[in-house]
C-alpha cells in the first residue's frame, strides 16, 4: 500500500495562488494514478484533477479547468496541484488519493487517501 501526506494549504485572498503537494511513501509510486479531490463544508467529496502513472493523461473538473494544474515527479514520489485565480468557492479540504488503475475521476476507484489540507479563499 501507499501512504499519502498533503501540504501547502492555507488562507489566500481571492485571485491568489497556492501550490499543494502530496508526498507518497510505501509501494512504488509510479504504479498509481494520482488524483486530487476536495470537500467543502456540508458537501460531498468531489473530483478536482487526476494524472496518470506517467503523466500522459490528465483530467480536470470543469470548475477548475484553466486555473489549476496537476503534475507529478515520480523520482521524488510527489504530486502537485498548482491553483491559480482562486475563488471563494474553492474553499475546501483538499485530499490527494492513489488509484492502481488508469486516470479516473470517480471517487470509489481510489484506495488510498491522505489526511487532507485546508484551503481557504477569502473574498
Amino acid at each position: 500500500q501507499v501512504q499519502l501526506v498533503e501540504s501547502g494549504g492555507g488562507l489566500v485572498q481571492a485571485g491568489g495562488s497556492l501550490r499543494l503537494a502530496c508526498a507518497a511513501s510505501g509501494r512504488t509510486f509510479s504504479i498509481y494514478a494520482m488524483g486530487w479531490f476536495r470537500q467543502a463544508p456540508g458537501k460531498e467529496r468531489a473530483f478536482v484533477a487526476v494524472i496518470s502513472r506517467n503523466g500522459g493523461t490528465i483530467y480536470y473538473a470543469n470548475s477548475v479547468k484553466g486555473r489549476f494544474n496537476i503534475s507529478r515527479d515520480n523520482a521524488k514520489n510527489m504530486v502537485y496541484l498548482q491553483m491559480n485565480s482562486l475563488k471563494p468557492e474553492d474553499t475546501a479540504v483538499y485530499y490527494c488519493a492513489a488509484d492502481e488503475g488508469p486516470a479516473r475521476t470517480t471517487i470509489y476507484h481510489y484506495d488510498y487517501w491522505g489526511q487532507g489540507t485546508q484551503v481557504t479563499v477569502a473574498s
